[in-house]
């Protein structure tokens, strides 16, 4: 089964979207991930939405080069999150055929976030997007029992729930909970490696989430056998900051060792 890649946004971040497509084309990724939507203050800001020249641009080396995009991010739910403001990244996301949007349950509020997840789906329905909610070990929704009693209560069937195989690996998530769930809640994962030690304080765990991943085979991360957990056949968003690297090393660049590293740890270790 041939493996799709697509270059997640944070792995390059420094990068517009229409030059990620571009990076993304001439490494070998079938899809990009897009960032409209920040997440730090710290961050560039990319609004699709607002910026109608770059979602222009956009279109426009999606066109050329065959790229797809397969998922926007990050729609944060927080407790007072207005969920119908999200309508014109949705739109965007549409315009640039997006498959997918990366949902973030950061509210401590249990029924409040399962409400606001079933507006999100809801929302999101009519334009052929799944919402798929992230668990990581520092929010609210910490590991995957949390995400899929989220979804299991929200009961949409655009519902879904997005792995990324260093928070699987950090939150203590369990393999066989991970084959029972529904097939069709895993539309695809993030993956990288890490170090095997989970780092001790929350700030660190936090640094090594946003900025500091290792390509495939390069960490200490059973990343194959999360992966063999998932359907096959299902998209690897390769989401690897390197923010330590990327002093010496430009986006393209890294870009293209994440998915060489990819190519050559999935075919070594046979996930598909």
């Amino acid at each position: 089964m041939k493996l799709e890649f697509s270059l997640a946004h944070l792995t390059v971040l420094s990068l517009s979207p229409p030059e990620v497509v571009e990076v993304a084309a001439r490494t070998g990724y079938r899809y990009a991930g897009l960032r409209p939507i920040a997440v730090t203050p710290e961050e560039p800001v990319y609004p699709l939405a607002k910026d109608r020249a770059l979602l222009k641009e956009t279109k426009m080396r999606l066109a050329a080069t065959g790229v797809g995009v397969l998922d926007i991010e990050l729609f944060i739910l927080l407790p007072n999150v207005d969920v119908q403001a999200f309508l014109p990244d949705l739109e965007v996301g549409a315009e640039l055929g997006a498959r997918h949007l990366i949902a973030a349950p950061w509210d401590p509020d249990r029924n409040r976030l399962i409400d606001h997840f079933a507006q999100l789906c809801d929302l999101a329905k009519p334009f052929n997007l799944s919402v798929n909610a992230e668990f990581a070990t520092w929010r609210e929704t910490p590991n995957l029992t949390a995400a899929a009693a989220i979804v299991r209560a929200a009961d949409r069937p655009n519902g879904a729930i997005l792995v990324d195989t260093l928070h699987f690996a950090r939150s203590g998530s369990d393999l066989n909970d991970l084959r029972s769930l529904p097939r069709e809640w895993f539309r695809f994962a993030q993956v990288c490696d890490a170090p095997a030690e989970i780092p001790k304080t929350l700030e660190e765990q936090i640094y090594t989430g946003r900025h500091d991943r290792r390509f495939l085979g390069e960490g200490g991360i059973d990343v194959r056998s999360i992966l063999k957990a998932l359907p096959p056949g299902i998209p690897y968003s390769l989401e690897i900051p390197t923010t330590e690297l990327a002093k010496t090393v430009g986006p393209e660049e890294r870009a293209r060792r994440a998915i060489v590293a990819a190519k050559k740890y999935l075919e070594a270790v046979a996930v598909n």
